[in-house]
């Protein structure tokens, strides 16, 4: 596959327009962290608040990524990428044309729904090649559009620095920030131009029923709906910071509201899953074994992600700030340092899949790199001034290749859990991608980066633990191509066997 990639026919021209369109979704998305410390030192905000910004950049991605998932199995990725590309625009201008912290706070919220756009590319990359090479297409469309976080922290800059005479000298933020969004406008009428949703004369596949995720299990059932509770605590974290008396930014009361309003999310939510589900629940949907898959394994592919991406989203938005004021460099000088961990994106994360590809066990691959992920935080953990700076890099890096390539090998499992479901099944992994990011930053906000790199070391050796003895490797993960999937019998309710999927 390596050999023919630049060929730019087919489904390798399809790949490109892809991940092309990823980096730009994560070059808006990450358009703020390169500024961070200039646009609070120009609209006098607190370090409290500049770290809030940075979690709220993450928290809509979580109901996003969700919601985008079933979008995509029910329009194609061309309709819904060309859709988020165009709509980038908007939070971009706002943010470039805020004036204080409130504006910023909405501004970075509606940014998060561009960073769910990663999930649309794993269902397009997934139609156009067959599971022997989806761990390296996966790895190549997630690590080269990643890159968009390295092109935000090293060019962004840069461009701010070099039309400083249009700002009266100062760095020109806004018009850095506000160009990322009208490219990715612009890219939006190119990719819906140029891209469809399968191979000619290949049916796009998509699910029976909308509103929620099919599961085949009782058992699937109950862990869908404990999973889905996760991703509510992540928003309900956020409020809870939000309400910190340091920000000024809603009240108690208000507080406790947004988790009235999220709890109310929550049953809906549940209530969609039963009705969903709820022919399977009584008994008169049976799904032949070809057609069931286990939600457990869902499940530890979004741990796996919390882990490893997770960590990625806190380690971007936090570095920068971090060389600075550990080193005491300039803004630009330690953003451009900081872009060494997301300019891994380029070789690492297509190695985490093409490992998985090659090495004839996608389990065993993602246990190890997140050992790999647990290893090299716990290094990290130990950086301060009295590092030398090179050696600091080296041990960002380190930790950068492992939680990339650990993307990468969580994305070859992910399209082969069950295929008319992609969308959702990416969305729901990706969404706790961004659980994990709230998380860690909502420990580094209350800590230190010390303290932050402690703990998402532990969280990969934990993770490492969970994937030896309980991941199990997908059927067909080295087929030359999709099997075709009988369909599941409706029957009269009748007692169920016993559920040997779980």
């Amino acid at each position: 596959m390596l050999t023919q990639m630049w060929s730019l026919r087919g489904r390798f021209k399809i790949l490109h327009l892809t991940w092309f369109a990823f980096f730009l979704t994560f070059v808006c998305w990450f358009n703020f962290a390169p500024f961070a410390t200039t646009i609070g030192k120009e609209l006098s905000l607190t370090p409290e608040q500049i770290k809030t910004l940075g979690i709220c950049n993450l928290a809509l991605t979580i109901p996003a990524r969700i919601i985008i998932g079933m979008l995509l199995d029910r329009f194609g990725p061309r309709i819904t990428y060309t859709a988020l590309l165009g709509f980038a625009v908007v939070p971009c201008l706002a943010t470039a044309f805020a004036q204080d912290f409130n504006q910023l706070v909405f501004s970075r919220l509606l940014m998060g729904i561009v960073g769910s756009g990663f999930v649309v590319g794993i269902r397009m990359v997934a139609e156009w090649f067959p599971p022997k090479d989806i761990g390296i297409a996966q790895g190549i469309y997630g690590g080269w559009g990643n890159f968009g976080a390295f092109g935000a922290e090293f060019v962004l800059p840069a461009l701010a620095v070099g039309t400083a005479f249009m700002a009266g000298g100062a760095s020109n933020w806004r018009l850095a920030i506000a160009l990322t969004g009208i490219i990715a406008a612009c890219y939006s009428i190119i990719y819906y131009n140029s891209v469809s949703n399968t191979p000619p004369g290949k049916a796009y596949k998509r699910p029976k029923k909308n509103g929620a995720m099919e599961v085949t299990s009782p058992k699937s059932f109950w862990a869908m709906l404990i999973m889905n509770f996760g991703l509510i605590f992540a928003l309900g974290l956020l409020a809870w910071r939000l309400a910190q008396p340091k920000l000024h930014f809603i009240t108690q009361g208000q507080m406790i509201t947004v988790w009235v309003f999220l709890g109310l999310l929550y049953a809906f939510q549940t209530y969609k899953a039963w009705q969903v589900n709820k022919d399977m629940l009584n008994g008169s949907k049976v799904f032949s074994p070809s057609q069931r898959y286990q939600f457990r394994q869902v499940s530890l592919l979004e741990y796996a992600y919390v882990v490893t991406f997770g960590s990625e989203l806190a380690a971007v938005s936090m570095l920068p700030a971090f060389f600075e004021h550990t080193f005491s460099l300039d803004h630009v000088t330690a953003s451009m340092i900081a872009a060494s961990y997301p300019f891994l994106n380029l070789v690492s994360r297509p190695s985490g899949g093409l490992i998985s590809d090659k090495f004839n066990s996608r389990k065993w691959t993602l246990t190890l790199i997140a050992g790999g992920v647990g290893i090299s935080y716990l290094i990290a953990s130990g950086i301060n001034q009295a590092w030398p700076i090179p050696l600091a890099i080296a041990a960002t890096m380190l930790s950068a290749y492992f939680a990339q390539a650990g993307c990468g090998a969580t994305y070859g499992i992910v399209p082969l859990i069950k295929k008319e479901i992609t969308g959702q099944i990416s969305g729901n992994v990706g969404a706790y991608g961004n659980f994990g990011g709230v998380v860690f930053l909502t420990i580094y906000s209350l800590t230190n980066p010390g303290t932050l790199f402690a703990v998402m070391g532990i969280a990969g050796l934990i993770c490492a633990f969970l994937c030896a003895f309980f991941l199990k490797e997908p059927q067909g993960s080295f087929a030359a191509d999709y099997t075709t999937e009988p369909e599941y019998s409706e029957m009269p309710p009748v007692p169920v066997a016993q559920d040997m999927s779980n």
